[in-house]
């Protein structure tokens, strides 16, 4: 009798421990069905309104900019914005509202998607250097997870930041400047792409045609920092159209861990009215690799860059004709160490780049050599907002320029 007792007691706590774990798997799927259905119901009550998903990104996008593709409704709005103040040890301290981002996407039905980017740059005013900038609108259409077709204007996919220039994405206040000048962040073009994943491999991919940087313009001629920036046409007016080829590779096989590279070649002479000299055989070459890591509290990331320019010496016996640089961050998260639930990781960033490395002439090769070395702390509120504070201490040629800053960032 002893024994049945205790064989029927042993029976009873495991039907018990199997009813618990049934019981808490339940609640597990009625809490993400809670999830879905909120969002459904904001959606249709707001005809458009989807939460972002941190965690989630398509084709390389940042979180905000793919919420049309994990949206519930066809249509989606969403966008990120950045405002910061600035302390510089040498001049006037200032403030900016710096971008102001809306992110409007359409799905036309499962396969045919839209989305767009419009920045409000400064304030958008157009007399203390505002702009209002289309940054991407295209059309995608997925037709499987290996091939994809992107048409219309879209971001160039090179280096870390271009694709994903969300405030949430990067640590500094400022993006980069080896992302912003030798890149260049935010570089956008009329062209076609075709982006997709194997999976079998771990390797996403894109490659296609964009319009030609327009090298042959005053900052190359005369050599300064803004040469191969000022060379994106953008969205302007009728811009004319050289083709320039694209592809970047992507390996994610590791965990928490992106290694790739990519890659741009197109000509340097890519203006429709008057350019400044009427010249050919100008051929421009850019590459880099890059990497991010994260995994638990610890993350880095940081990228090589270098740009060729053939033919300089047909624009000036000065003319620029190569760049590179590099720049690396790391960062640590100190939530678990101070007991807070919120995220706060303070970083270091190095910057070593030279816009003018390379002239025909070989002079001023040294003249913006550039070092910049970044310590800072983030807050994250909320996984969609951002708090951050840096310090920045800058030397050009031997010359130091240090500034304190501080910024608030977000996504929706």
């Amino acid at each position: 009798m002893k024994k049945m007792t205790s064989v029927l007691s042993i029976v009873a706590v495991l039907a018990i421990g199997a009813q618990a774990a049934t019981l808490e798997e339940r609640v597990k799927a009625l809490e993400s069905q809670n999830s879905t259905l909120t969002e459904e119901v904001l959606a249709t009550q707001t005809g458009g309104f989807t939460l972002v998903d941190t965690e989630k990104s398509y084709s390389g996008l940042g979180p905000a900019a793919s919420k049309v593709y994990f949206s519930k409704n066809p249509l989606s709005i969403g966008g990120y914005g950045e405002v910061y103040y600035a302390n510089p040890e040498e001049g006037d301290d200032f403030a900016d509202v710096y971008k102001f981002i809306t992110y409007f996407g359409y799905k036309f039905n499962d396969w045919i998607v839209l989305n767009s980017e419009i920045e409000f740059e400064h304030g958008a005013n157009a007399e203390d250097g505002g702009e209002v900038v289309v940054e991407f609108l295209y059309l995608d259409f997925l037709l499987s997870k290996e091939a994809n077709l992107r048409l219309g204007h879209v971001l160039v996919p090179l280096g870390l930041i271009n694709l994903r220039h969300e405030p949430t994405l990067f640590n500094t206040v400022q993006r980069p400047e080896v992302e912003e000048y030798l890149l260049p962040s935010t570089w956008h073009e009329n062209g076609a792409l075709v982006y997709g994943r194997f999976d079998a491999v771990s390797i996403d991919y894109s490659v296609g045609v964009i319009n030609a940087l327009n090298v042959n313009n005053e900052h190359t001629i005369n050599p300064d920092g803004k040469w191969i920036r000022s060379g994106r046409l953008g969205a302007s007016k009728e811009a004319s159209f050289d083709a320039a080829f694209v592809g970047r590779l992507d390996y994610t096989g590791i965990n928490g861990l992106m290694l790739g590279a990519s890659a741009y070649y197109g000509g340097g002479s890519n203006l429709k009215d008057d350019p400044i000299n009427d010249v050919s055989g100008l051929n421009t070459s850019i590459f880099d690799v890059h990497a991010r890591y994260d995994n638990g509290p610890f993350s880095a990331y940081g990228l090589y860059t270098k740009t060729q320019l053939d033919g300089a010496e047909n624009l000036a016996p000065e003319a620029a004709e190569g760049a590179s640089g590099y720049y690396g961050n790391i960062a640590y998260d100190l939530s678990d160490l101070v007991g807070i639930e919120y995220k706060m990781p303070i970083f270091a960033q190095y910057e070593n780049y030279n816009p003018v490395e390379d002239t025909v002439d070989g002079l001023n090769e040294e003249k913006y050599q550039t070092e910049i070395t970044t310590v800072g702390l983030n807050f994250f509120p909320d996984d969609q907002v951002v708090l951050k504070a840096d310090y920045a201490m800058k030397e050009i040629a031997n010359k130091e320029y240090n500034t304190f800053s501080f910024g608030i960032g977000f996504i929706f």
